[in-house]
């Protein structure tokens, strides 16, 4: 045996700490500027190494920042996964996307009856949920099938970009709208309402009705609806630009969402479906890529196999594992991990934190991180749990904000969590802590204006991946000099005494 093969197989504890990207140090690096000396020796004298978590590394276009999404999804399925970005640039690429059937279908129908086309989604170039550029091929097999009344209706960032930028956004779209002959805004909203995935159906419901029967505050110019936005392009208010005229949802029309992800516009697709259903009207809706709607919505490019992954090689095993995170990551930790997968496996138990009242991650940036931690530290003392599964979610969350004072914070109190888990798991379990995307190791970015601005989205740095054997009587271990986000399964699989899956194209990095 090797002096870097492990010698201690047996029960362990996977934590992925959100957001937690590595940088050097500077004014607006969160994670150097906080204390956090737990951290801190885990990448100084602990075996550890720096993983890619961004670009082609995770199945993202080159040079793409991570998501939490396609993280967890790689560190379970233990490979790369063309991700829903990845996948629908390729079908632009291919022209696949503009000739497809079932869009060439809708658009053929609309300009039959003379009915409306209703495009929405994110208009940013973040990459997280969306990228405006995917626009232009809509528009312009709307203009090839001779679609008149073509209406955009705008979500604003100000998250996965820097905040006040949305007016350059808007102003792209119309570019884009000018060179392909077709298509006007005609709404405009904050994604704090219409990208809302917390349950918060008041917020939503604005978004809705905007949409659906263009309720909102009349305005002149783009200019005019962002500027309402005094909290940030987050919450612009639900703005209906005048000179779109009435660019309602009617009867006959087709509805088409160009978010590529699911998770934070899914609410509103099954929320507007269900407003138009019972408002008499019939609507054609389809999807850019695939989404987890209640609604039947077909998508124009779809997923990547994500099966085979660490879930069901656990199942297989038969290995119990128990998965903990806040509400705000839960999914992260089940569904995501498991390969966009709902069914729960056996040996599968879930723990989802929740707290009291509306969060605000700038006034609590500890969220409920004192919950999360205790039910970690209490799975790790039961001898029948072989695999603790946990998301941390403050870094990524307060992170978002912008604030760079609250995650500091939101760092400091992760890595007294971070503490306590490691002091639960001592001699009796290793410990596998790992990033998933980069985020408050950034916290401005310079705007399109040239300005450097407030930045709360994620990074292309890599992230620390650190394994702690269980006690101190244990060979010491040497970690590869790189590693990616798809090593994790395979090194936690090695951990617990098993081999990795035929899937699983990562390396097990022991």
């Amino acid at each position: 045996m090797s002096a870097t093969e492990p010698v201690f197989p047996g029960p362990g504890i996977l934590l992925v700490l959100d957001g937690w990207g590595h940088a050097d140090a500077s004014d607006d690096n969160a994670l150097t500027l906080a204390r956090t000396p737990v951290l801190d020796e885990l990448v100084t004298h602990r075996p550890s190494t720096l993983a890619k978590a961004s670009g082609d590394a995770v199945g993202l276009l080159p040079g793409t920042v991570g998501n939490s999404e396609i993280g967890h999804m790689v560190i379970g399925a233990g490979r790369p996964l063309p991700y829903d970005s990845l996948l629908v640039q390729q079908a632009i690429d291919t022209g696949s996307l503009r000739t497809h059937p079932r869009l060439g279908t809708l658009l053929e129908r609309i300009t039959a009856s003379s009915g409306a086309l209703h495009l929405i989604g994110l208009c940013s170039d973040g990459q997280i949920h969306a990228n405006v550029e995917h626009l232009s091929e809509l528009l312009a097999a709307a203009a090839t099938h001779q679609v008149e009344r073509v209406f955009i209706h705008a979500i604003t960032d100000g998250r996965d970009v820097a905040d006040h930028t949305s007016e350059t956004y808007l102003t792209r779209v119309t570019e884009l709208a000018a060179q392909a002959g077709a298509g006007q805004i005609a709404t405009v909203i904050g994604r704090g309402c219409a990208m809302d995935k917390a349950g918060n159906l008041d917020l939503t419901e604005q978004a809705v009705t905007l949409v659906a029967d263009g309720r909102g505050v009349p305005a002149d110019s783009i200019h005019a609806a962002v500027s309402a936005g005094e909290r940030g392009d987050e919450w612009v208010p639900a703005t209906v630009l005048t000179a779109a005229g009435d660019a309602s949802v009617a009867d006959g029309d087709a509805v088409v969402w160009f978010n590529f992800r699911s998770d934070r516009i899914q609410q509103f697709a099954d929320r507007l479906s269900e407003h138009l259903t019972a408002t008499g009207r019939s609507v054609d809706m389809v999807s850019l890529a695939q989404y987890d709607t209640r609604t039947a919505i077909p998508a124009l490019v779809q997923r990547a196999d994500a099966s085979g992954g660490l879930a069901d090689e656990l199942a297989t095993a038969g290995l119990r594992t128990v998965r903990i995170a806040e509400a705000e990551k839960f999914e992260h930790v089940t569904y995501y991990i498991n390969g966009r997968d709902a069914t729960v496996r056996g040996g599968e138990e879930h723990v989802r934190v929740t707290g009291d009242g509306k969060p605000d991650y700038v006034a609590r940036p500890r969220m409920n991180l004192d919950r999360v931690t205790a039910a970690v530290v209490e799975a790790a003392t039961r001898p029948e749990v072989d695999l603790v599964i946990a998301n941390l979610a403050n870094i990524d969350v307060v992170g978002h904000t912008g604030n760079l004072a609250a995650t500091v914070t939101a760092c400091e109190a992760t890595d007294a969590a971070v503490g306590q888990i490691l002091e639960a798991a001592g001699d009796s379990r290793w410990v596998l802590a790992v990033g998933d995307h980069g985020n408050a190791e950034r916290m401005t970015k310079e705007a399109p204006d040239g300005t450097l601005r407030p930045y709360g989205g994620h990074t292309t740095n890599p992230v620390p991946l650190v394994i702690i054997p269980p006690g101190t009587d244990t060979p010491p271990l040497a970690l590869p000099q790189t590693a990616t986000l798809a090593d994790v399964a395979p090194t936690v699989l090695h951990l617990l005494g098993h081999k990795p899956g035929s899937a699983m194209t990562g390396r097990t990095l022991l």
